[in-house]
């Protein structure tokens, strides 16, 4: 959906009510939870950043995922306010562009909660202007190095075409815009990290 205005509270509320029930508009739902290939006949994404060492670092990069900084921070508008990191959950996402607003609509569909893994995928809803799934990922080794563990890194993978005619016209620049998005969650979990840890 794409607004010339920044969405009400109210109109984000509507848009989740309408699309709670809907379906993902993909097949492939659940494709970015393992490492394999991602489906055919989509844009591909992969990305990665190391954010530093150890168990604080590894309990900041979850509490940013937690707390959907890895969008907050680049100025995106979450909506419900705290939504919880749990599959079936559903987020609105306001997108400020130059002179746009584009709201996206997504279902948490898959999530991983383990010692040294925390992340989740979603999938897109009717209301998103493309098609496809979409994971952020918080990883640490496992080997013990000079008493500590090992390297976090936030790890992202998505597979994605446009759904909207807009994006369909918008060929290479929305392209750009998807690397932008993607280099500013990996920048934000990074800050959110450093800020957290002081």
């Amino acid at each position: 959906m794409f607004l010339i205005r920044p969405p009400s509270d109210a109109k984000l509320s509507q848009i989740l009510a309408a699309v709670g029930d809907a379906r993902f508009t993909y097949d492939a739902v659940g494709a970015t939870a393992s490492a394999g290939a991602l489906p055919d006949g989509y844009h591909h994404v992969r990305a990665t950043r190391v954010l530093g060492r150890g168990e604080d670092v590894f309990a900041a990069a979850v509490d940013g995922i937690r707390r959907w900084q890895l969008h907050r921070r680049q100025g995106y508008r979450v909506a419900p306010d705290e939504p919880p990191i749990e599959v079936g959950t559903v987020v609105a996402v306001d997108v400020p562009l130059v002179a746009v607003h584009v709201v996206a609509a997504c279902r948490i569909a898959w999530v991983v909660d383990e010692p040294d893994r925390f992340g989740f995928g979603y999938g897109t809803l009717p209301i998103h202007p493309e098609s496809g799934e979409e994971a952020f990922v918080v990883e640490r080794e496992t080997g013990e190095i000079d008493g500590d563990r090992g390297d976090v890194r936030l790890a992202i993978a998505a597979f994605s075409r446009p759904r909207h005619a807009l994006v369909r016209l918008a060929g290479p620049v929305a392209r750009r815009q998807q690397a932008r998005a993607t280099e500013g969650y990996l920048d934000a979990l990074a800050a959110h990290v450093r800020e957290v840890l002081g």
